[in-house]
């Protein structure tokens, strides 16, 4: 149920009818600062399934078997016959001495044994008829009788042909077949099935859909959601699974490059493991393929629970050092070659690096001096970000400063106002995380419109803020751990929370440069900013009322000419109305068209709605 439960809600109640009509003056001949180009971008963090069970496509949950040194997680073991065993084998590792994967699934059978090793991949795999799915998986000796590997329904329905699996020699083999379906299900699961005796273990066992985003193996709905938002940056791989809860919990991002079966599995503070087949190098591939500026949020030493001595940072720091080598280095540099190796010879132009997340006091700032002359003596372009977390850093420059920020509605209401009075001298602002997390069900109207006001400071302030990202990005709906999200998902839907929508508003109709608004109103409900971009003048209006908001609206420095608008309009009957997978488009923009004989008209700002007016003057119009 919706409480109205923040400090502005008597505002929302009072009628329009008992007020004047808002006047809202734009100064288009007066343009101020430049708009950040910067100012919207994307956080991606590993939690509520982000990545693995949601933008990594890969289908099956603990495909190597190293999310427990005791036990199968995530696999049904079904068996019969006295003796048969299936578990957890560290005897025979696939990668050799090699420091990550060593776990895999061994299966013992008795004579006439049979055992079933089943994956449902994340809560249900979906698979769509006549589309392709790869399969691979490693296996090492077998048994005498049957090994094979189908795609099948809960109900026992093969949904594509089922692939014989050969005995090895002792060495581990490959296994490579390509599925074609041949039905629709949303309950499909991985099948393999051992019969006869002996012994056999298996390990890596992956299954990829074959349709791919620009050749990256992500879902395409979600990656083009993101895509969608035109972010200008990409903020990564996190947000608290950076830091760890321990620093062996730490993210180490040579750790989750190279050969994916040799990448480290890590339990991270989503509560989950996270196979690191989205890496360092696929976070800067995908940052590329959005045209998005990569911001990578390097651990600085420092965990939830431990620090790293001082005596003992050097390998902290260096991991900074070789990540901009990996990023932007020469083809023939160390890690350079690690990137070319990797299919990418070109750099990849990393100019932004954030040195730890969240973190404060004098540990944070000791280790962030070390990281600011390293990273300035052998890098003097790359820009830094600090953390802004109870306090700031003090003995080093800063030339970006994070804030976060997660509060209620009339938080960001009362805070749309925050960045006015910012000293101008001082560091540029990367809003790196906000949300409203209080009073906003699973992601409502009324947060998104408490966070578009906020962003209508950010905006107006775009000379102080120059980037700011909502958090969480991504969350699989039955996984989710932090609510709300801008982007919701199961194995085969997906929608947009109301934040979405006003997270692209905002993104895709930035202007150039700030306008001068003069606002008039008796109801401290509406919030406007304005900007110039060529010739169109773009305002955006939030009205957080839940009446009809009659405005007097003037645009002054476009002449006499009738005036060509194109409304974008987020609004929906209730504050508290939401999307859901059944329910996608419930709250979504609609666009119109408008034509005023003059730059002065009244215009109704609709109940509780986000407006964006794209406006141009039509010479020779009446």
């Amino acid at each position: 149920m919706f409480r109205f439960s923040f400090a502005v809600a008597s505002l929302l109640l009072v009628a329009v009818a008992t007020a004047a009509p808002a006047t809202l003056r734009v100064q288009a001949d007066r343009p101020g600062h430049a708009v950040s180009p910067m100012l919207h971008g994307v956080f991606f963090e590993e939690i509520n399934r982000a990545g693995d069970g949601g933008l990594y496509a890969e289908m099956v949950q603990n495909r190597s078997f190293e999310d427990s040194e005791s036990e199968p997680l995530s696999w049904t073991i079904e068996k019969s016959g006295d003796g048969a065993s299936v578990g957890i084998d560290r005897t025979h590792p696939m990668n050799g001495d090699q420091e990550f994967n060593s776990c895999a699934l061994r299966v013992q059978l008795p004579q006439g044994g049979v055992a079933c090793i089943i994956n449902d991949g994340f809560k249900g795999m979906s698979v769509r008829a006549k589309r392709q799915y790869q399969l691979s998986l490693m296996v090492r000796n077998g048994v005498d009788g049957e090994m094979n590997c189908a795609l099948r329904t809960r109900a026992g329905k093969d949904l594509a042909d089922v692939v014989k699996i050969e005995k090895t020699d002792g060495a581990w083999k490959k296994v490579d077949h390509r599925f074609t379906a041949t039905g629709d299900a949303e309950d499909a699961r991985l099948v393999i099935e051992c019969k006869g005796s002996g012994e056999v273990s298996f390990d890596m066992v992956s299954l990829l859909p074959r349709s791919r985003w620009k050749g990256m193996p992500l879902r395409p709905d979600l990656a083009q959601m993101i895509s969608d938002l035109r972010p200008a940056f990409m903020r990564f791989p996190g947000g608290c699974s950076v830091e760890g809860e321990t620093l062996a919990d730490a993210y180490r991002w040579k750790e989750t490059i190279g050969d994916v079966a040799a990448r480290r599995t890590q339990y991270n503070l989503g509560k989950y493991h996270s196979t690191h087949g989205l890496g360092f190098h696929e976070y800067l591939q995908l940052a590329e393929h959005l045209g998005a500026e990569p911001l990578f949020v390097i651990n600085c030493g420092m965990s939830h629970k431990q620090v790293a001595p001082m005596a003992e940072m050097q390998p902290w720091v260096q991991d900074a050092l070789d990540a901009i080598e990996y990023a932007n280095g020469a083809a023939d540099s160390t890690w350079g070659a690690r990137r070319a190796k990797a299919g990418h010879e070109r750099p990849f132009h990393l100019r932004y690096i954030q040195i730890g997340n969240e973190n404060d006091g004098k540990e944070y700032d000791a280790r962030y001096a070390l990281f600011y002359d390293a990273i300035k003596k052998q890098h003097p372009d790359v820009r830094i970000v600090a953390n802004s977390w109870h306090g700031k850093p003090t003995t080093r420059p800063i030339e970006i400063l994070d804030e976060h920020y997660y509060d209620s509605p009339a938080f960001f209401f009362a805070n749309a106002d925050r960045y006015d009075k910012y000293d101008r001298s001082g560091p540029r602002i990367c809003v790196g995380e906000f949300a409203v997390t209080k009073d906003c069900g699973q992601g409502n109207l009324i947060a998104a419109l408490g966070e578009a006001a906020f962003m209508s400071g950010l905006e107006r302030n775009s000379d102080v803020v120059m980037m700011s990202s909502y958090a969480p990005l991504l969350a699989n709906v039955r996984y989710k751990t932090r609510n709300p999200a801008a982007i919701c998902f199961d194995a085969s839907r997906v929608y947009g929370t109301p934040s979405y929508f006003v997270q692209q508003m905002f993104a895709t109709n930035r202007p150039d440069v700030v306008l001068p608004v003069q606002l008039s109103t008796k109801l401290p409900t509406l919030f406007a900013t304005a900007g110039r971009k060529g010739d169109e003048v773009i305002l955006k209006v939030v009205n957080a009322s839940g009446d009809a908001q009659e405005t007097e609206v003037a645009i002054d420095g476009v002449g006499e000419s009738a005036i060509h608008i194109r409304a974008i309009v987020l609004t929906s009957a209730k504050p508290d109305d939401e999307n859901s997978l059944d329910q996608p488009t419930k709250v979504t923009p609609g666009e119109r068209d408008l034509l005023f004989a003059k730059p002065a008209f009244t215009y109704a700002f609709a109940p509780y709605s986000v407006t964006v007016m794209r406006m141009r003057a039509r010479a020779g119009q009446d």
